[in-house]
């Protein structure tokens, strides 16, 4: 090979995949089955880094992706059999005047075979610098493909000057052709995951910043309409209870979001303690929406089991669940219509059921309960303020203390959302 510090090839400069040794024909085999079986990328590179080394010199292998409209480089994956690695992943370089963009462009590889002769040649180059101080001599850069497009760069490093040759550099294309489809689809599931994760935080972020001042507002209001602050007229009055309403609706949408941030991130997590259920929950959730009863007009009526037995839960949580069933019921009912709250013991377990009269809910539209930002799409129910995350919160805290929930209606006259719990929760889990 020419003595240059940056060599680009051609098509016909590689060998056919025939032309390899036994050996590197079964490694090649062997990744072919890792790629198609694999459930992880990160296991992919692991296998990859430790078969390459058995074939070509390699003491660090690198995955990076094409990003901003194919105007930037950036490592997403490192693996290495030394230490300290100073160019590490999220190493970020724009393509364009550089080197890699000749390589995206032209679908081919390159090679430096001398690093230092390289990065004084490039004296601008940060990652040629920093690979020089972990020991590297050598690089090759492969493009990676995908249905037809060029989507990143797997690069293999040596500590050894003038490692790679022909029969390398063949291998190391056989080797990125078989990693761009399983590389491209793991690599979106960690942006998602990360975008997600991101999302949550900023959710979290915002509605926690977003509770305190909504409960100062709640509370001036209250106090400026009771006349705390001077006698005022009806209209005024009125105004302050459209405040307080609104307000209160915003306070119990940033609950909802913390509740469903803590999940997402997986801080999600039960206190089971022993409660009196009647009291201790049902009581303070029936305080929560009396306001609400009041302005519908609505007729509240319970039947609650004399000899309900002391229960083992998280009352936060179950509050949180109470109260979104109460909550809902009162939102979805006709005005001056009824709900019945029902709660009993049997089997060493608490059933609880709200039903109230009210549009209910198509069969065709149950699917989509305790989903996610999940909404009914109904004429009846699209009036109705709901962001799906209720039901959803209340799905999950349920599930963590081991038990079950449904919904049963009958469209245009009532809905009935039930929940079953195990009376003793033996065991925090978490989400």
């Amino acid at each position: 090979m020419k003595k240059e510090s940056l060599i680009f090839f051609d098509e016909t400069d590689l060998l056919p995949e025939i032309s390899f040794s036994e050996k590197e024909r079964a490694t090649l085999f062997q990744i072919n089955l890792k790629v198609a079986g694999s459930k992880s990328l990160e296991e992919v590179l692991d296998f990859i880094f430790n078969e390459i080394k058995k074939i070509i010199p390699c003491d660090r292998i690198d995955v990076a992706f094409i990003e901003e409209d194919n105007q930037r480089m950036v490592i997403q994956f490192v693996k290495s059999d030394y230490e300290p690695v100073y160019l590490k992943k999220g190493f970020a370089s724009d393509i364009i005047g550089g080197s890699i963009q000749k390589v995206f462009l032209s679908g081919m590889p390159s090679v430096i075979n001398d690093m230092e002769l390289h990065a004084k040649s490039n004296p601008m180059s940060e990652s040629a610098r920093m690979l020089l101080k972990e020991g590297i001599r050598s690089s090759m850069v492969c493009p990676m493909k995908s249905e037809e497009r060029y989507i990143g760069m797997f690069m293999c490093r040596s500590r050894e000057a003038n490692a790679y040759g022909i029969h390398q550099i063949s291998l190391q294309m056989a080797f990125a052709y078989r990693l761009g489809q399983a590389v491209e689809k793991a690599y979106h599931i960690e942006q998602l995951s990360s975008a997600m994760s991101s999302y949550m935080e900023m959710l979290s972020f915002v509605s926690h910043e977003l509770k305190n001042p909504l409960a100062s507002i709640i509370m001036t209001a209250k106090t400026l309409s009771k006349g705390y602050y001077g006698e005022i007229g009806e209209k005024q009055k009125s105004a302050a209870d459209r405040i307080i309403r609104k307000a209160e609706y915003l306070l119990n949408l940033t609950a909802e979001y913390l509740s469903l941030s803590s999940i997402e991130t997986g801080e999600f997590q039960a206190r089971p303690r022993e409660v009196d259920f009647y009291k201790d929950i049902i009581a303070h959730s029936h305080e929560i929406i009396a306001v609400m009863l009041q302005e519908k007009k609505i007729t509240f009526e319970q039947n609650i089991s004399p000899d309900l037995p002391v229960v083992k839960c998280d009352p936060e949580l179950m509050k949180i669940v109470m109260t979104n069933f109460l909550s809902n019921a009162v939102k979805y009912s006709d005005f001056e219509a009824v709900i019945r709250l029902s709660v009993t013991a049997e089997n060493e377990r608490i059933r609880v059921s709200v039903w109230n009269q009210g549009p209910g809910f198509p069969e065709s539209e149950k699917i989509r309960l305790f989903k996610r930002f999940s909404i009914l799409q109904t004429p009846e129910l699209s009036e109705r303020k709901g962001h799906g995350v209720g039901l959803y919160v209340t799905w999950k805290i349920i599930l963590l203390h081991g038990g079950r929930i449904w919904a049963d209606s009958k469209h245009g006259e009532w809905a009935e959302f039930t929940f079953e719990i195990p009376r003793l929760m033996d065991q925090c889990l978490l989400y």
